[in-house]
């Protein structure tokens, strides 16, 4: 089992565009991707912070997310109210 979890900062005053918008990208992976086990969102005890917390059944099945029509133009609407780059930390079950 492969594990991700993405830290992203959000602008100040579009959380709930961000929510919105982002909502739809886990409604879309658990309709979409079978190999995908846990895609949710989670925010942090800081308001502009939010993490994706993540579960694959292996490597081709986070390629196979990456490259998912979903992914991109979701990501793409995503990233209109993000404050920077997200932070990607991948592992792998021991």
């Amino acid at each position: 089992m492969i594990s991700v979890v993405a830290k992203i900062p959000v602008k100040e005053g579009a959380n709930a565009d961000f929510e919105a918008v982002a909502k739809k990208l886990v409604a879309a992976v658990a309709e979409n991707e079978p190999n995908c086990m846990m895609y949710e969102l989670h925010k942090t005890e800081d308001p502009q912070m939010y993490l994706f917390v993540e579960r694959y059944t292996d490597w081709d099945a986070i390629e196979n997310h990456r490259k998912s029509d979903h992914f991109r133009s979701l990501g793409k609407e995503m990233g209109a109210h993000m404050a920077g780059a997200p932070e990607i930390v991948r592992g792998e079950q021991i």
